[in-house]
């Protein structure tokens, strides 16, 4: 490369760095939440971020109310998988979050102006599942 412009070596690098730390940091964090979720300690943080369903009105409509320790005892991997929302896919699906970590691995070895956008991509998506993440209830 070049060393000039918007996608030198340097940026590249950065970029793919960026959303590989990322996506393993979020797949950390959705391996945690699957296995509260299949020991039956689902928090509501846990069904909010899995499912992306944002709103806790939404989640007792979807789920039900929980019990006295506002824990889901009932709610599986299978009830949440089909409760998931667009937002619940950025924040914590392990296939864009595999998908993005590879896209950024190829985009280090393969110099194509269509790797440089998959890239810009993969680090779109890392950042929007971010972004969504914020405003999860508390």
């Amino acid at each position: 490369m070049s060393g000039y412009g918007p996608f030198d070596g340097f940026t590249i690098a950065a970029m793919a760095l960026a959303v590989i730390l990322s996506a393993l940091v979020s797949l950390i964090g959705t391996s945690a939440r699957k296995r509260t979720i299949s020991l039956g300690e689902a928090r509501a943080e846990d069904l909010a971020e899995m499912t992306g369903i944002l709103d806790p009105k939404h989640l007792l409509a979807e789920f039900g109310p929980p019990d006295m320790g506002r824990v889901w005892r009932t709610v599986t991997l299978f009830d949440v998988r089909r409760a998931r929302q667009p937002q619940g896919w950025l924040m914590s699906s392990d296939l864009v979050d595999y998908g993005c970590a590879a896209t950024a691995i190829l985009a280090l070895f393969v110099s194509h102006p269509l790797m440089h956008g998959a890239l810009l991509f993969a680090l779109c998506v890392q950042v929007g599942g971010w972004v969504v993440a914020t405003r999860l209830p508390k």
